[in-house]
């Protein structure tokens, strides 16, 4: 008689905790898929590709500069400890629903020194560098109060045209205000290609990697974000598609979009929920609504797998300078108004048709 499959599999042994707080922890490859290969064994696991129902696991930007303090933009929370408990919680969700989890795809902010969300793309009226974590509007840019450092024409604008780059630098902001979805926003350098913080948190590398080789699933990694003249916080499409003058931007991942749309269903969990999930998951939402309303059902939101930016005073300890959880809370409400399910990691996963 054939075994029954269980809810939920066990956490395997080897897993530590505390690896989700560390920095440098990395999996050693061999003995992970050394032991995947008999965890296959002991709970007979069958390939991904024979699954009858897809789950489709979509990884948001769970990399080492979000996700540890010692990154260059943490994301904590409002409790602190965001992220590196969002580390834990979702590498236990991987684990428990091996078998369940069709496929994975990791998304990697992935960046270079000079984009238009980066200080050392601004100056002020007297050509001092711009500060991280402040907003740049278009009457700012308008009044010259802001604007891109000149020197940079040659590496960014056609034929080095400054006036060019100038005439963009607004229009992008106006085009940012326009859409009403953010207003832009001046980060410190994270995730640079290249850099440590670049890679994944060690111990959501280990479970994917180690579901890639229990389920003989390919284990996909999408870079993203790295057009230096558009911010890319959605996985699926860039902020602004088109310059003032109708030259591309950047474009839309149809391939990711078409690999999600035909999944059964799709679970998103990262960081930050008030950035790059939250605008995936808008994207998202409207690709599936364009098909069909009733698609939103299959989206799973593992809420308690991400967290939102706030931005701590230096000057003032426990005060926050910006506190984004508002907009994060307000973007899963709107999810689960429009048919998205919202779940924790502990839950057991919806069964098809459920």
């Amino acid at each position: 008689m054939p075994r029954r499959t269980p809810e939920q599999l066990p956490i395997p042994d080897f897993y530590r905790a505390e690896n989700a707080a560390s920095w440098s922890f990395a999996p050693a490859p061999d003995a992970l898929a050394s032991r995947a290969a008999d965890w296959r064994r002991e709970h007979d696991l069958a390939p991904a590709a024979r699954d009858a129902f897809r789950v489709h696991l979509l990884l948001v930007d769970v990399q080492r500069d979000f996700c540890f303090p010692e990154g260059s933009l943490y994301v904590g929370g409002r409790s602190g400890r965001g992220a590196l408990e969002d580390n834990d919680r979702l590498a236990r969700f991987v684990y428990r629903n091996l078998h369940r989890i069709t496929e994975i795809t990791a998304t990697l902010d992935t960046h270079v020194p000079f984009q238009i969300f980066a200080p050392e793309f601004w100056v002020d009226a007297g050509g001092a560098p711009l500060a991280a974590h402040r907003e740049v509007t278009a009457e700012q840019v308008r009044s010259g109060a802001a604007r891109p450092d000149g020197e940079l024409a040659a590496w960014l604008a056609p034929a080095g045209d400054r006036a060019w780059l100038e005439r963009q630098a607004l229009a992008y902001c106006e085009a940012l205000e326009a859409a009403g979805r953010y207003r832009l926003y001046l980060w410190p350098p994270h995730c640079l290609a290249g850099g440590d913080g670049h890679a994944l948190a060690g111990v959501v590398q280990e479970a994917r990697l180690f579901h890639a080789w229990a389920r003989r699933s390919p284990g996909r990694l999408e870079p993203k974000g790295a057009t230096p003249l558009t911010e890319n916080y959605s996985a699926l499409s860039p902020e602004v598609l088109l310059a003032f003058d109708g030259r591309p931007l950047g474009a839309r991942n149809r391939a990711l979009v078409e690999r999600l749309v035909r999944a059964d269903a799709v679970v998103v969990a990262g960081e930050a929920a008030s950035h790059c999930v939250r605008s995936t998951l808008e994207d998202l939402l409207a690709e599936l609504a364009a098909l069909d309303p009733a698609l939103a059902r299959k989206l799973w939101i593992l809420e308690d797998c991400m967290s939102a930016v706030v931005v701590p005073d230096p000057g003032r300890p426990g005060v926050a300078r910006f506190d984004f959880t508002a907009e994060a809370e307000r973007a899963l409400a709107r999810c689960a108004e429009a048919g998205a399910r919202l779940l924790r990691s502990t839950d057991p996963l919806p069964v098809p048709g459920g």
